[in-house]
């Protein structure tokens, strides 16, 4: 069964659990590693999203012109 992909806002509400979980400096090497790995994964996939957005803005913008 395929994962299912975050929403934007579900992206960004775990980027924030993961950035208190490094704030609060508990975790140890392999975990922190592991953490760092899921924010870079989770931040390209809000760039993509963003990305995909600006697109479709520009498209309906020229559209309307």
């Amino acid at each position: 069964m395929a994962k299912k992909e975050e929403s934007y806002n579900e992206a960004v509400e775990k980027l924030r659990k993961i950035v208190a979980d490094i704030e609060n400096g508990e975790l140890d090497v392999d975990i922190l590693s592991e953490k760092v790995k899921e924010a870079t994964r989770l931040i390209k996939l809000c760039k993509e999203k963003l990305y995909k957005v600006d697109e479709e803005v520009k498209k309906v913008l020229e559209e309307l012109e």
